[in-house]
Formats: C-alpha cells, sequence, structure tokens
C-alpha cells in the first residue's frame, strides 16, 4: 500500500508519527509531500520550518516542549547576533538548527534542489518516511495586512512570529505558487498512491500553499487514489496554531464543516471524498463528502496511530 500525506506544521509533522506507526503495522510505504510557504532566507540562510519540523519530529529531535525545534538547543549564536544588532531580532535560531540550515544553504548554493538537498538531510535522521518538499521551486506566504498606518504585504513569518497574527490581516498570498512545479517524485507518488491523506494542518497556510501549485492540485483532485482529509478543528477550535485567525481573515467559519467545505467535494470540482471530524463534531455534514466522528486528539503515538487507521478505512 501506498500513502501520500499533504502536510506541514507541528500537527502534521505529529500526525505522521502516528501515519509511520500504522505504516509499518500493515506495510505500507509513505511519502509526506511538505508546506514550503512558510520557507525564508534569514541571516543567508535558508530556512524550512515546516520541513525542518517534521524531519526532526520523525527523528526524534524535536523539542516535545516548544513544539518546534530541537530538543535541548542552546542560543548562542542568537544572543552574539543580538549584541551586534543585527536585524531581524524578533527571529530566533537555535545552535543545532542552524548548522542544519549551513548544509542545508550550502547545498543549494551549490546547485542541489530542495528535494535533493531534504533527503540528504534524512539522510543523518532516518525518518522512516520519504520526505519531499511540495516544490524545489520558490514559493513563500506572504501576509497582506495594515502596520504602523501602511497596508502592505510580509512574509509569513513575520506575521507568526512577530506580530503573532494580531495586526489587521486582509488576505494570504502564495508568491510564486502559480508558476512553482512540483519537486521531483510528487506527481509519482500522488499518482501511484492507494490513498491521499491531508494532515490535520492549518488549511490557509500549511494545505493551501502545497494545493496552489497548480499540477499538484490537479493530480490530487482528479488523480485515482480516494482522498481523506482530517479536520484541524475540535469543538470550534484549532487543535494548536492560529487558524482560527487564519481562517477569519478568509470568512471562513472555524468550525470542522466549514473546512471540509472550504476544501470540498472531488465529485463537485474539490478535493475530499472523506472527512474525518472529532466526536465532539458528531453530525457535522460535508455535502458530497462521506464524514465520520473519531477521536481525534493526538495525545499519543497509538491514539493517532488509532486515528489514522480510522483515516483509512474511510477510504475504502
Amino acid at each position: 500500500m501506498r500513502i501520500v500525506v499533504l502536510t506541514g506544521g507541528i500537527g502534521g509533522a505529529r500526525f505522521l508519527v502516528g501515519v509511520r506507526a500504522h505504516a509499518r503495522a500493515i506495510g505500507a510505504d509513505v511519502t509526506a509531500v511538505v508546506n514550503v510557504g512558510d520557507d525564508v532566507r534569514m541571516h543567508g540562510l535558508q530556512i524550512c520550518p515546516d520541513l525542518d519540523s517534521v524531519m526532526y519530529t520523525l527523528g526524534g529531535a524535536a523539542d516535545p516542549e516548544r513544539g518546534w525545534g530541537r530538543v535541548g538547543e542552546s542560543w548562542v549564536v542568537k544572543e552574539e547576533l543580538a549584541r551586534y544588532g543585527v536585524e531581524p531580532s524578533w527571529f530566533g535560531l537555535g545552535d543545532k538548527d542552524t548548522a542544519t540550515h549551513l548544509v542545508r544553504t550550502t547545498m543549494l548554493q551549490a546547485g542541489f534542489p530542495l528535494s535533493q538537498v531534504t533527503a540528504a538531510l534524512c539522510e543523518r535522521w532516518q525518518p522512516g518516511i520519504t520526505l519531499l518538499p511540495a516544490t524545489d521551486d520558490r514559493l513563500e506566504t506572504h501576509v497582506v495586512v495594515d502596520v504602523e498606518g501602511e497596508r502592505k504585504a510580509i512574509h509569513f513569518q513575520e506575521w507568526w512570529v512577530r506580530y503573532r497574527g494580531e495586526v489587521p490581516t486582509h488576505r494570504f498570498v502564495f508568491r510564486g505558487a502559480e508558476s512553482a512545479k512540483p519537486a521531483t517524485g510528487v506527481l509519482d507518488a500522488i499518482g501511484q498512491a492507494d490513498v491521499v491523506l491531508i494532515a490535520p494542518s492549518n488549511p490557509v497556510v500549511s494545505i493551501a500553499p502545497i494545493l496552489a501549485v497548480p499540477e499538484i492540485r490537479d493530480a490530487v483532485a482528479n488523480g485515482p487514489a480516494p482522498v481523506v482529509g482530517v479536520s484541524p478543528i475540535i469543538g470550534g477550535s484549532p487543535v494548536r496554531g492560529m487558524a482560527d485567525k487564519c481562517l477569519a481573515t478568509l470568512e471562513v467559519e472555524v468550525s470542522a464543516g466549514a473546512v471540509g467545505r472550504m476544501y470540498g467535494p472531488r465529485a463537485e470540482g474539490g478535493l475530499l471524498d472523506g472527512w474525518l471530524v472529532d466526536t465532539s463534531d458528531a453530525g457535522v455534514e460535508v455535502p458530497g463528502v462521506r464524514t465520520r466522528a473519531v477521536p481525534l486528539w493526538m495525545r499519543d503515538e497509538t491514539l493517532t496511530t488509532r486515528m489514522v487507521a480510522d483515516a483509512l478505512e474511510l477510504a475504502r
């Protein structure tokens, strides 16, 4: 069995822990197509937050307290940059994390595409699944906001980390998406998949940038594999992160049903064949989509693995 997961963010990384465990139990192969809209160049280094969150989490090196970055991290470089007065001061790079970015940036500057760089980094972490960036091309999520009396577009990281989304926000723009091509291996993985899962990641800034690459959306929407999404909203609240603020910007209700309807049924040009919601949202309906309510809180690997099995059962 071949499973493809569209994913991003910390929630997506934790979901993949369950996908990997279930895949090992049934002898399945897993490919994760990971959001790159968060990617940013800081202090001369290419940073890929979602790829790293997945890689560190599956490699057993993610910080369980913060939910991002490396466990046992130190911040000497960050502190030294601050003493030099170097901006941006609002974005902190841990020392261990900086080593990853140095390797990635060196390889990119040598001409290797991001997909090959990611594979090389994974040689160390052995995530147990195949990690693919959605695209090797530049694709960045920018946010149109009002700051200090001026309307302008800022990088998603500035909106997320510096402002915590607490500024008037008008829209999200996936810069470069229309001309971006899927990274090597992405279309083959989707075309050969037995099922495509949409992780319970932020639908606006983790999943939407992946689907903004035209060939990826077409492959998912029109491919042979059934598509099952897992709701990132439980009982009217996001599992974590700021999906509520993102959805509010799009004037989409913060609910499992509204996100399911946003993805839409494949039979009507959308993406979903099945939609998994939490038991607290039992009774939610998405017209044209099979919906099932099961426990969705990913409190440990066992519960997450059970949730993945439920998603695959819904796909069948």
